[in-house]
């Protein structure tokens, strides 16, 4: 079976369900596909139950004008714009994270959280099309060196560009859309080690992560690999996307180590961010581009589908940040809006996982959960004197277990187990964990990974990138003021 075939039939991303008020979920889905199905193989083949013939049966259609010209056209079409505009969508939350990340952190380092974050996407996405995607799909990780395998795509090629491809987008479309969470791991950890990692470091650290770990665990999943086998359910990366960039955090962040004055024998110092206002419209552009995120991820225009999963990831947002304002208020004294913000983004990686298989009353639960677990993962994480400037460890890594164990408890589809979610969820964190672990390891020893302290207490803008962010700071100061 060749990679592309093999793909069409083990991506489990094509594998969703969703919930239905008069029908069971799974059994929803199945018919879905089914018919979709019919639209390559005839419904002679569906019949006599050969699944094999999808791979094996030449296109239907003598060029992509035939196809044009064909009923299933116009279905097709909507299908590959919505999953291209949901790639935009997941686009967005990229400025989300760089404008999130820079705003709770100090004003004298926003220029170096910025160029990380475009480096992040810049680099990603040409490593997912070098390497990435071709070795994360078929999912049995065989195609170790799958370098450039894709380039000679081509346009006038049906079994790329029809549904002989898949029955929802054209390849292109397919490598957009997955490029695009690709390279979310990497962000989530730029915010956790933000303000006292070498540039150089990082660029090195990313590459390795986006470019090769994130592969092989998402082979795992919705590559058709061996936890897929294993029945173990994520529906938009709860895990392969969320809990997987956590744990990569905070193993990176135990090997660099807290910000400089950040812990004293006085106790903890707080070090605010130096603009509210720009992390709020982060967290706003990340849940419009949380749409895209779980929205795509139905992988069709279905209107259904769609709607019911926008539904249910907003539902989830609220519900984490009522929980987070409610619970820092009564524990923390104060309505903390960092804290709200940071809800916000805790139920949105809680539902991820089960956006399309759980009912709105739970995604509601499963978000305030998630809003009550962020508070205290945060607030533990600084009491155990790990530096998280902006809460990713916590928002993605544990709300992202979370999100993965909800569908275990919540999901209206029986075949879904909670052993199951917390093996897989357990895999793909430890294996994060420990790759981010040897990395930095390897990176301290050889190349270095911390700033040298002056420069921390200086500011990272002006001599790394010659340049601050602000124009009314003046460049030939210590920017100390946070």
């Amino acid at each position: 079976m060749n990679p592309i075939d093999s793909r069409w039939l083990s991506n489990t991303k094509l594998n969703h369900t969703s919930y239905d008020a008069n029908e069971p979920i799974h059994q929803l889905m199945n018919r879905s596909r089914t018919l979709l199905k019919c639209a390559l193989v005839g419904l002679g083949a569906l019949v006599a139950g050969d699944v094999s013939l999808l791979a094996e049966e030449a296109p239907a259609y003598a060029d992509y004008d035939a196809f044009s010209a064909s009923n299933g056209f116009t279905l097709f079409t909507v299908n590959n714009l919505w999953i291209c505009i949901s790639a935009a969508l997941v686009f967005i939350m990229h400025l989300g994270f760089a404008t999130l990340e820079s705003g709770l952190t100090q004003q004298k380092n926003t220029v170096n959280i910025l160029f990380k974050n475009v480096w992040i996407i810049t680099s990603g996405i040409l490593l997912y099309a070098l390497w990435g995607f071709n070795a994360m799909y078929p999912g049995d990780f065989n195609e170790f060196f799958a370098t450039g395998s894709w380039f000679a795509q081509s346009l006038d090629d049906v079994s790329q560009t029809t549904d002989a491809y898949n029955a929802g987008y054209t390849w292109w479309g397919d490598f957009i859309f997955q490029a695009m969470f690709a390279a979310t791991g990497a962000t989530i950890v730029s915010g956790a080690v933000a303000e006292r990692i070498k540039l150089p470091a990082f660029m090195v650290f990313s590459v390795l992560l986006v470019g090769f770990a994130y592969p092989i665990t998402g082979s795992w999943k919705w590559g058709g690999g061996w936890l897929d086998d294993r029945g173990f359910y994520d529906f938009a990366g709860s895990s392969v996307v969320h809990a997987f960039g956590g744990f990569a955090a905070l193993a990176a962040v135990l090997v660099l180590g807290p910000r400089s004055g950040k812990y004293t024998a006085n106790g903890i110092k707080p070090i605010p961010g130096h603009s509210l206002p720009l992390a709020t419209i982060g967290v706003f552009l990340l849940w419009l581009g949380w749409f895209g995120f779980n929205g795509g991820s139905v992988l069709s225009a279905d209107p259904k589908l769609v709607s019911f999963v926008f539904v249910t990831t907003s539902l989830g947002a609220c519900g984490g940040a009522v929980a987070a304002i409610f619970t820092a208020w009564v524990f923390l004294k104060k309505p903390d809006l960092s804290m709200a913000l940071n809800g916000i983004l805790a139920g949105l990686v809680g539902i991820t996982a089960g956006a399309d298989t759980v009912t709105e009353a739970s995604s509601i639960l499963i978000g305030l959960i998630a809003g009550v677990i962020v508070v205290f993962a945060i607030v533990g994480l600084d009491k155990l004197r790990v530096d998280d400037p902006v809460g990713a460890i916590s928002v993605h890594g544990i709300c992202g277990i979370w999100g993965t164990l909800a569908v275990g408890l919540f999901s209206t589809n029986p075949e879904h187990s909670l052993g199951t979610q917390l093996l897989g969820t357990l895999a793909i964190s430890a294996f994060a964990f420990v790759f981010s672990l040897v990395v930095m390891i390897i990176l301290k020893v050889t190349m270095g990974i911390r700033v040298p302290e002056e420069l921390e207490e200086a500011g990272l803008d002006v001599d790394e990138h010659g340049a601050p962010a602000y124009t009314h700071v003046n460049a030939f100061e210590p920017q100390s003021v946070l």
